[in-house]
């Protein structure tokens, strides 16, 4: 692989802890966001070979008309089984991880100088946190994660408690991290601490740079 000019950071959360809204601050002051979930939708487009993967796994009834996976039918069921979400993980990481290594690839040999942020929802579970230069947690308390819940989804309550618990503890995930973005207030506060923590990054790049 070429030599990597950029620092790269996993960013990670919990489910409706606020994860995008950091991603796309970080995007404004100039960071590379590479989206682990818009990665799982590619390599499981019709035509794939983790499609047709997930299909004899999974059955023909997670299909929508057109072919292309009904990701709420497919995420009840592994939410609610984790050997199942576990199955559609080994079917998909392998490919995630090559389309993210191929990224990394064309940054590096386009001499990007800067943050390349790693946004992925499950990086601890996996222990793909290890290969990041420095990990960013967002975190929210657990009732402010459920309120936002409920408010992105409309699932009820019961199925948000179940898809929280199905998720390593934030405040476990945050022990790890180089870094914390408490997301429980407003948009402005959060704001603030992401480009402080951006500077902060952005410093140790360039000290890394003139050793």
């Amino acid at each position: 692989m070429t030599a990597r000019k950029f620092l790269l950071v996993g960013l990670t959360g919990g489910i409706a802890t606020g994860k995008s809204t950091v991603a796309e601050i970080l995007r404004r002051l100039g960071a590379e966001i590479i989206d682990a979930d818009r990665l799982a939708r590619d390599v499981v487009a019709p035509g794939q070979p983790a499609h047709a993967t997930i299909v004899a796994e999974f059955g023909r009834g997670i299909l929508n008309g057109d072919g292309t996976l009904d990701r709420k039918k497919l995420g009840a069921i592994v939410f609610a089984a984790p050997e199942r979400r576990k199955r559609l993980e080994e079917i998909t990481h392998p490919a995630i991880r090559e389309r993210f290594l191929a990224r990394l690839e064309e940054l590096s040999a386009q001499g990007f100088r800067g943050l390349v942020c790693f946004d992925a929802p499950v990086m601890i579970e996996s222990g793909s946190y290890k290969n990041m230069d420095r990990l960013l947690v967002v975190a929210t308390d657990e009732a402010t994660q459920a309120e936002r819940l409920r408010g992105r989804d409309g699932a009820d309550e019961g199925e948000n408690r179940r898809r929280i618990a199905s998720q390593m503890p934030v405040a476990e995930k945050a022990k790890l991290a180089d870094y914390v973005i408490d997301n429980s207030g407003d948009r402005e506060a959060t704001a603030e601490q992401v480009r402080r923590v951006f500077a902060a990054l952005m410093a140790e790049l360039e000290a890394r740079a003139a050793e």
